[in-house]
């Protein structure tokens, strides 16, 4: 009987949150819809292509990374006189052209330093405080 009269309370309590008066669960939200209105759709007045001109590039053969480049950076920029007078007392004029596709060249000529000189390179930055030289045993 107990068990009856605890199933049926249950059962009123919960039926009682699907009610239309204002409770607990009914409580006003926000719109999502009323926070912006939408655009009305808008047909363009004329829409009818027009063929390239004569001499310009497809856009297919546009180079959009070369396009992204100069988007970003710009175009080459004029170089200062301070910069000028720099780049040719380090002697400008006497670099060879090809000069950087020429260093990653499989057939340029290295000199192997082993692995100490990669091992310097790598170390962490510090103060010195701890640092030790060892000359290697051969």
């Amino acid at each position: 009987m107990k068990r009856n009269l605890i199933l049926a309370v249950g059962l009123v309590a919960s039926l009682s949150a699907c009610g239309g008066g204002g409770g607990l669960l009914n409580r006003d939200r926000p719109d999502e819809f009323a926070v912006s209105r939408a655009a009305p759709l808008v047909i363009p007045p004329d829409f009818a292509l027009v063929p390239p001109a004569p001499g310009t590039p497809a856009a297919a053969a546009v180079d959009s990374r070369s396009e992204a480049m100069q988007a970003m950076f710009g175009g080459p920029a004029q170089r200062s006189a301070a910069e000028t007078a720099t780049l040719n007392a380090a002697g400008r004029a006497n670099a060879a052209a090809g000069i950087r596709s020429q260093a990653g060249d499989p057939g340029t000529e290295v000199v192997d330093k082993g692995t100490t000189t990669r091992d310097i390179i790598a170390a962490p930055e510090g103060d010195g405080q701890n640092a030790r030289a060892a000359v290697p045993q051969q």
